[in-house]
């Protein structure tokens, strides 16, 4: 095993690679990689990637380049899965859309949206894990903390700005499940 140069654990940048490929192997994955196909994007066997990150963040899409995940915060399986599905869905969106303006604080919101809600990052059990113990919503408010969070990467856009971006395009967005029938 190579030796790790991980932060909070993490893994190193071949043990998160290796977790990649068996993700790729999971059929949400499968399903996602295929409809980007059909949509005419192409993923080739590079489009995702582990790196080492300086910023604290699990992973991120970047049009023209592909998918990046953070091995140094990687720790399990799952958490590779979960950035693998969440950073696919922002690549089907920026496929099927040829307008899609990641500048755009409306076009970023959505895309957060339902990357929040399509990928399961806030799944029950995963906020029981996070520490956030509400019953009832608990799935839409963790989508809105988490569309939050990622906007504040965004230098186009404010806290203000991300909020109302959000709130203007929620209902649109957070019902629009494709390449899903309805939310996984």
């Amino acid at each position: 095993m190579a030796e790790s140069s991980t932060v909070n654990g993490g893994s190193t940048v071949q043990e998160c690679q290796d977790m990649i490929q068996r993700s790729l192997r999971t059929p949400i994955v499968k399903f996602l990689k295929e409809h980007l196909e059909k949509s005419g994007c192409r993923i080739g066997d590079n489009f995702i990637k582990a790196i080492h990150c300086d910023k604290k963040v699990s992973g991120g899409y970047v049009r023209g380049h592909g998918i990046i995940v953070c091995s140094n915060y990687m720790n399990i399986q799952d958490e590779v899965n979960q950035v693998v599905i969440h950073e696919l869905i922002h690549a089907y969106d920026d496929c099927r859309a040829a307008n899609l303006d990641w500048a755009n604080c409306t076009h970023h919101a959505c895309s957060e949206i339902r990357a929040g809600h399509l990928s399961g990052d806030c799944h029950y059990k995963r906020e029981l894990l996070r520490g956030y113990l509400k019953i009832r919503g608990h799935e839409q408010e963790c989508v809105r903390r988490r569309v939050m969070k990622s906007m504040a990467g965004n230098p186009y856009c404010s806290e203000s700005a991300s909020k109302d971006a959000m709130e203007a395009v929620w209902d649109a967005c957070y019902n629009d499940t494709k390449p899903f029938d309805r939310a996984p």
